[in-house]
């Protein structure tokens, strides 16, 4: 098995740069913010944490290709980061502290590229979470102030508690039928949002989540954390892994109901 320990170190120096860089203009009064032709925001700190992820991804890593939510693609390879400078970026500019830097390395296998090291850092809530393949899901302040973390034991949907980020893209996907239902199945829900459901799937304080609608960059890094953690993390059509354009995100025994409700048509 491969050694993932220096790519999971570097990603935590990655991370502790683009903390830095968020939290400085995170609240601040001149923050500049434009609009994306997907009509999504995005501001100046999302722009200077990838340029100054990029920048250090050059340095130490000059062969591995990298992919950003801003900058697109750059180089090509076996070995590719894939960066979300600010997951949360609405939520940032209105002073919401949910938020993060997600970041990964994903490799070339038969199956396609896949997750191998993931980074979920959020500062302004003081959290940060991570993972490797083969080397498990944790969570802490450093690689030196570490507890493991493993998803729940809840094996009921009754008992379960259901995380999601918001109604509309279910409704245009035509699930949203499907989505209250689960919703009623479930013994508690709560809109999350972005990151953090798949962090709290990780660590055993949500059993489910799903979002209709992402990009690669909002996945991969969630993604080997759930599954390190001994999770499962598909797509809505039950792909494993980061690549469907949408995620499930469950503890494993929850996982084949969470995917029949969430399909269902009506």
């Amino acid at each position: 098995m491969a050694d993932y320990h220096d790519d999971l170190r570097l990603a935590h120096v990655l991370a502790d740069a683009a903390d830095a860089a968020t939290m400085d203009r995170f609240r601040a009064l001149d923050l500049k913010v434009e609009t994306k032709p997907d009509m999504t925001p995005v501001s100046e700190a999302d722009k200077a944490a990838e340029e100054l992820i990029r920048g250090h991804l050059q340095r130490a890593r000059p062969r591995d290709a990298i992919l950003g939510e801003e900058y697109g693609v750059e180089g090509t390879g076996p070995r590719r980061w894939v960066v979300d400078p600010i997951d949360g970026t609405k939520n940032y500019v209105r002073g919401v502290p949910v938020w993060a830097t997600l970041i990964a390395l994903m490799e070339a296998g038969p199956g396609g590229f896949q997750p191998v090291v993931g980074v979920v850092s959020a500062p302004a809530l003081g959290r940060r979470w991570w993972a490797a393949k083969g080397l498990g899901a944790y969570t802490g302040r450093s690689l030196a102030s570490a507890t493991r973390v493993q998803v729940s034991k809840v094996a009921e949907l009754s008992d379960a508690s259901f995380a999601y980020s918001s109604l509309s893209g279910w409704e245009e996907q035509g699930r949203l039928d499907g989505f209250l239902d689960l919703t009623r199945a479930c013994w508690r829900t709560r809109g999350y949002g972005d990151f953090w459901p798949y962090m709290m799937v990780a660590e055993g304080s949500v059993d489910i989540c799903a979002e209709p609608e992402l990009s690669l960059w909002d996945m991969a890094a969630p993604a080997i954390v759930v599954q390190e953690a001994g999770g499962t993390f598909t797509g809505l059509d039950g792909e494993p892994g980061p690549h469907s354009g949408n995620a499930a995100a469950s503890n494993g025994l929850l996982h084949e109901e969470l995917l029949g409700y969430l399909n269902q048509r009506y």
